[in-house]
């Protein structure tokens, strides 16, 4: 069972050290304990049943906590990370958002983290322990963590909540997250380019988590941004349903090659999937980080995702009696989701076009679920114009030129 040390204590860890496969980092000071990493997948998809009838991300308001106007400075804030921080990935893009807010706001808040906290009742606890001593703002960093802070947040009133990919408020807890499938579309622009280069039709394969909304709607952008460069190109997806497991990703990708993928990305936190690509000579696009460093041949680019500016909004929020539960769903205007560099063997040609095309989402000139869209029936999911938040975050179907059939609980 994790525990949550008193906050601000003085036992430090030498560098030497190997990370624990749990760990609460207190102001530079750590604890640890272990425990699993495995989420529950039905849990998983009744989230996924329960986002179809949820509100659309659109910013909504609701009504603040009874608490002062204002916070005297220190802020104490705190973080929950559902996976150990490592030099990329999902958690590493928090963590690094998380010492971007720190080094903006200086001794105005005094920030710490948990790492590796599963979904579920460890989640509760320790959402609640950081409560229970003194956390004025907290962040938790998984979707699967949503019901855990509302249980919470009505013990704690005065305390505010903000709960990253989940989509339900309160009166003290705010939702946010990223339009990723923003990037997802480009990436697979970038993919389909490589056509000329293979000779045929790209195939592409992605290591998938989880089929909630939020996973299939870049399964279908990146689907949907190649075929508009390579209409004959195909996406087949292995599911490992889990966030985080290095070994399990890489079989899957893997498994894709062996299926005839080019070009391999995924939506899991390890970059497995990109060093596969470079030890099979294969092309990948990285996800949450730049991963060129695992596959400084393969990497063809990255859908690169950044939390620090929202850090430093919301703190400030809190800290002026300004903040208010609202859900945020940013994207490329707002600097959310951005891509990395291409590789050389990108064309030219194709990355001008890749960035014009970036210019015109960042600037609402285009949307990557517009148009005609088919699934992969044939069945109509969008017959013109633009597809309203609401149906995006509902997203339950695969496009058409996605290969199987989505796995259901």
């Amino acid at each position: 069972m994790l525990r949550v040390p008193a906050p601000y204590n003085s036992s430090v860890f030498t560098a030497a050290e190997p990370l624990p496969a749990a760990a609460v980092f207190v102001s530079g000071a750590m604890s640890r304990s272990t425990m699993s990493q495995n989420l529950s997948r039905r849990r998983l998809l009744a989230g996924l049943a329960s986002a179809c009838a949820a509100a659309p991300f659109a910013r909504a308001q609701s009504s603040p906590p009874a608490s002062p106007a204002a916070i005297r400075e220190p802020l104490r804030a705190a973080f929950v990370y559902v996976t150990p921080i490592g030099a990329t990935g999902w958690t590493a893009q928090h963590e690094k958002g998380r010492l971007h807010m720190q080094r903006a706001l200086g001794d105005a808040v005094r920030s710490r983290h948990v790492a590796n906290v599963p979904e579920g009742p460890d989640a509760e606890r320790v959402v609640r322990e950081l409560a229970q001593q003194g956390e004025q703002l907290i962040f938790t960093t998984s979707f699967g963590y949503m019901e855990s802070v509302l249980r919470v947040a009505r013990d704690f009133p005065h305390i505010r909540f903000e709960q990253c990919s989940g989509y339900k408020l309160a009166a003290n807890v705010g939702a946010y997250n990223g339009r990723f499938y923003q990037g997802r579309y480009l990436a697979g622009m970038v993919a389909g380019h490589m056509r000329a280069s293979l000779g045929h039709a790209v195939v592409a394969g992605m290591v998938a988590s989880f089929p909630i909304p939020e996973v299939v709607q870049g399964i279908n952008a990146f689907t949907l941004g190649m075929r508009a460069v390579d209409p004959d190109a195909r996406m087949k997806v292995v599911w490992v349903n889990s966030w985080y497991d290095p070994g399990r990703e890489a079989d899957a990708a893997r498994a894709l090659v062996a299926q005839g993928a080019d070009v391999l990305t995924h939506h899991t936190n390890s970059p497995a999937a990109v060093q596969v690509a470079q030890e099979m000579g294969r092309w990948a696009i990285g996800y949450c980080s730049d991963e060129a460093q695992y596959g400084p041949r393969a990497q063809l680019t990255a859908v690169t995702l950044h939390w620090g500016d929202y850090y430093v909004r919301t703190v400030r929020e809190v800290l002026a009696g300004r903040w208010r539960p609202s859900n945020v769903w940013g994207g490329m205007d707002q600097g959310f989701v951005r891509l990395a560099p291409f590789l050389a063997a990108v064309p030219e040609a194709a990355r001008r076009q890749v960035l014009a095309r970036e210019r015109d989402i960042a600037e609402g000139r285009f949307q990557p679920f517009s148009g005609r869209i088919l699934d992969n029936r044939g069945g109509v999911m969008l017959d013109g114009g633009v597809m309203p938040d609401g149906q995006i975050q509902a997203m339950n179907r695969y496009v058409m030129g996605v290969d199987g059939e989505l796995p259901r609980a």
